[in-house]
């Protein structure tokens, strides 16, 4: 379990396919406190530490996550949003991320408003998820509020200090994010479905 609220940016180091599988290889400052088999959001996807050397970690995604997510498009040197999993019992700062990507988005827009920013996403509406004005949003990660909610976009506000602190400063037209949406959404629309 996780709150979208993220602990460092991690650099790329290394990619190796095995098979249909990918070892990802990640330098992060938090490595020396890390264990095999801990779980790590990673861009919002957790995933579990197969090996750790040095100040670098790695992870495998297997096929369903590569499919569902956006790290088939990671390169050497790209900045990954990290978030270690939550302690029960600590303050929930962000909402109830699961780590479980939904789907990807595309980045449509991005607008600078005087020091804050907002950051337009399209995403395919036949997986039947939706967004609604001020619920949360997951986007690589990092727990956010949907401004401008329609059938198949959303936008959120993004202020400089998450601007700064998160791979969100990467982003231009044409980024691919991975997304999670709120889980009790998720529920309630399943049970309406019914």
């Amino acid at each position: 379990m996780f709150t979208g609220i993220i602990e460092s940016v991690g650099i790329v180091k290394n990619l190796k396919n095995e098979g249909e599988n990918l070892h990802i290889t990640i330098e992060s400052n938090f490595t020396p406190e890390l264990k095999i088999d801990q779980s790590i959001a990673h861009n919002g996807v957790c995933l579990t530490i197969v090996n750790i050397n040095g100040k670098e970690y790695t992870i495998t995604a297997i096929k369903e996550t590569l499919d569902k997510s956006n790290l088939k498009h990671l390169s050497l040197g790209d900045k990954i949003n990290l978030e270690r999993a939550m302690i029960l019992g600590a303050r929930l700062d962000g909402h109830i991320v699961q780590g479980h990507v939904d789907q990807t988005a595309v980045c449509t827009n991005v607008i600078e408003e005087n020091g804050s920013w907002v950051f337009g996403f399209k995403y395919d509406n036949t997986y039947n998820n939706i967004t609604i004005e001020k619920g949360s949003i997951t986007i690589n990660g990092v727990s956010l509020t949907v401004v401008n909610s329609k059938k198949n976009n959303f936008s959120v506000a993004i202020i400089p200090y998450t601007y700064e602190f998160t791979n969100f400063h990467t982003f231009e037209v044409g980024t691919v994010v991975n997304l999670e949406f709120d889980v009790i959404g998720k529920y309630v629309a399943r049970l309406l479905e019914k």
